[in-house]
């Protein structure tokens, strides 16, 4: 069974930054993109930022330059380090994971980034 967890959302300020994490277990592909994805009430859920396999990355035009995805493939996490963070960038974050070899797409629980003064 393939689990998503996700942590590091919270409340900030304007400017501020957060990390937030995502731990998978279970994935059996070698091939595995990996992304985060964020959902305001309301709105459908749209793609942040998004690594492939091999480490190619890519990112929204709204947040290229304030935002970086990384992973750490022998720990089976991707990170998501979010400086200059704006009050529209409050959301629920989730971590969506693609294993390519089985085709087959799984998400995280979400968690809450809240940016207010």
């Amino acid at each position: 069974q393939v689990q998503l967890v996700e942590s590091g959302g919270g409340l900030v300020e304007p400017g501020g930054s957060l990390t937030l994490s995502c731990t998978a277990s279970g994935l059996i592909g070698s091939r595995v993109a990996m992304g985060w994805h964020r959902q305001v009430p309301g709105e459908e859920r749209e793609l942040v930022a998004s690594v492939s396999s091999g480490g190619s990355t890519f990112y929204v035009d709204r947040v290229k330059g304030r935002f970086t995805i990384s992973r750490n493939n022998a720990k089976n996490t991707v990170y998501l380090q979010m400086n200059g963070l704006k009050s529209e960038g409050a959301a629920v974050y989730y971590c969506r994971a693609t294993d390519l070899d089985v085709r087959a797409d799984y998400w995280g629980q979400g968690t809450q980034v809240t940016v207010s003064s």
